[in-house]
């Protein structure tokens, strides 16, 4: 069983920015041999995929709309992925969810993963505002 908390949500204007934390409770092994991935999902829609990192971290990948303006990196050391949130825009209001995939080390070390159905284990979600 792996524990996934993440925090760093809020309330913020346009334009500016947030650094969303997530921090497993996993061994230091059991995290760093697994790709990390977030999503997000507003009222009345479905949850959708915005970043992921690799097990390695030596590859990323972002939905169009965040390119450019979030990044997304880890630090094994600390159990911990991060989702640097910059020029913030009002359509990216919603619940941010980071999740880890169990046995990643089965696949390459680049390997990312972008649906929901990938994931082993999610956290319980940090909301994130953007005001006009």
């Amino acid at each position: 069983q792996v524990q996934l908390v993440e925090s760093g949500g809020g309330l913020v204007q346009a334009g500016g920015s947030l650094r969303l934390s997530c921090a497993a409770s996993a061994s230091g092994q059991t995290f760093s041999s697994s790709a990390m991935g977030w999503f997000r999902q507003a009222p009345g829609k479905e949850r959708e995929f915005v970043a992921a990192i690799s097990r390695s971290a030596g590859t990323t990948d972002y939905i169009d709309s965040v390119k450019g303006r979030f990044t997304i990196s880890r630090d094994n050391a600390k159990n911990t992925v991060y989702l640097q949130m910059n020029s913030l825009k009002p359509e990216d209001t919603a619940v941010y969810y980071c999740a880890v995939r169990i046995g990643s080390s089965w696949y390459r070390a680049s390997a990312l993963f972008k649906s929901t159905r990938d994931y082993t284990y999610w956290g319980q979600g940090t909301q994130v505002t953007v005001s006009s």
